[in-house]
């Protein structure tokens, strides 16, 4: 909402672009190292009990093997595509040791296009700005329970083949 409202302030002349912009992509790239550091952090002693029994390391080196196989993509589609997701993403990548330098390079890319549709929408749209918001926001609650129920599915079907 933020957002939106940033664009039509400056739709209307009130705030110029660049400053929304960089303080919009600038605060969301410090809330996003700030999830994966404190998933970092925290996940110190979760890892060293995680490695202390054989079953559970196991657990643990799959978890890590997604995450440098899928993490990258997840982190840049849960900025702007999946956004509800992005915070426990920051976390879970930051906890499962993701290389910092992939996870910012990642991050950032999303948050430019987050910032970009969701600056440039409120621009376009700032006289209807209470509906574009409304759209936005039952859009991404879609896309976000739609991949939910996609993963859930998914899982469910391996494990029906495995058994």
């Amino acid at each position: 909402m933020m957002m939106l409202a940033a664009g039509a302030f400056v739709a209307s002349g009130d705030l110029q672009l660049a400053p929304v912009v960089m303080a919009a992509f600038f605060g969301a790239i410090a809330g996003d190292q700030a999830g994966f550091g404190i998933g970092r952090t925290a996940s110190i002693a979760l890892i060293g009990w995680l490695r202390a029994n054989p079953s559970r390391a196991k657990f643990l080196d799959q978890a890590q093997g997604t995450i440098d196989r899928r993490g990258a993509p997840a982190v840049f589609l849960s900025r702007w595509l999946f956004s509800p997701l992005g915070p426990y993403v920051n976390l879970l990548t930051g906890a499962a040791q993701m290389r910092w330098p992939t996870f910012t390079i990642m991050s950032a890319l999303g948050e430019a296009v987050w910032v970009t549709i969701y600056v440039g929408l409120g621009f376009v749209f700032y006289d209807n700005l209470g509906t574009i918001s409304a759209v936005l926001a039952d859009s991404v609650g879609f896309m976000t329970s739609a991949l939910i129920a996609l993963l859930t599915g998914y899982a469910l079907f391996r494990r029906k083949r495995a058994h």
